[in-house]
């Protein structure tokens, strides 16, 4: 889980760091006025947060599977043990 983690964490940060890199270099070359300017970083900001959202969602939906995976082994892993003491009682 730590691992998924830390991937979805690179792959962000990633992701952000290209949309800047790709920005800066757009705002560069582009021939542009001020007001359009504005507007497209507006735009692009606006929609950098929408990717960074849904990233968040994904990774907590990710975790949640992962959480119930791990509670569903924790109780068979109890209920085993249960099963195995009332054998040993009886």
């Amino acid at each position: 889980m730590s691992d998924e983690q830390g991937s979805a964490g690179k792959i962000l940060t990633a992701f952000l760091v290209g949309a800047a890199a790709g920005a800066a270099v757009a705002l560069l070359f582009a021939p542009a006025t001020g007001k359009e300017t504005r507007e497209f970083i507006t735009e692009k900001a606006r929609e950098g947060r929408e990717k960074a959202a849904e990233a968040a969602r994904q990774t907590r939906e990710a975790l949640a599977r992962q959480r119930e995976t791990i509670t569903s082994a924790i109780e068979r892993g109890r209920e085993a043990y249960r099963e195995a003491r009332d054998k040993e009682t009886a």
